[in-house]
């Protein structure tokens, strides 16, 4: 299996700043992998909220993640911010994946790089419903 090379800012659309917190570091002195999870997971739904598609409390429809996926390039640690940015690669019926790298500030390569896949379902059925059209249009942004 090979390693993918970290990218650069150039292919993500949007920023996200978040502030890393004391408990991010690990044993090792550096934020633990399973942050960066949380990150991902934070820059997505703040994006949804931006943009008026996610009401976390009355939405329909909800996005339930089913894939993530993370390649770790360089350490970071508290105390510094980080830069998440995101993309879409991929629009499906129900389904969006994005593209997340996670920079230091200022920094030109990704120190980590990943996937987040959400399937889009019904809030009372869980079962999977086609992304409305305001919704696409918005994600299309990301490409």
């Amino acid at each position: 299996m090979s390693r993918p090379a970290p990218l650069g800012r150039e292919v993500y659309r949007h920023f996200t700043r978040i502030a890393t917190r004391w408990a991010d570091n690990d044993a090792y002195g550096h934020v633990n992998n399973t942050v960066y999870y949380e990150w991902f997971d934070t820059a997505v739904n703040r994006w949804l909220v931006e943009q008026g598609l996610l009401d976390i409390e009355r939405g329909d429809p909800i996005g339930l993640v089913v894939e993530t996926g993370c390649s770790y390039f360089a350490p970071l640690a508290f105390p510094a911010d980080v830069e998440i940015g995101l993309a879409m690669d991929k629009l499906g019926t129900s389904s969006v994946t994005y593209r997340i790298g996670v920079f230091a500030t200022g920094s030109p390569e990704a120190a980590a790089q990943g996937r987040f896949t959400h399937v889009y379902v019904g809030r009372d059925s869980r079962r999977p419903t086609a992304l409305p059209d305001e919704w696409r249009r918005k994600l299309e942004k990301l490409a």
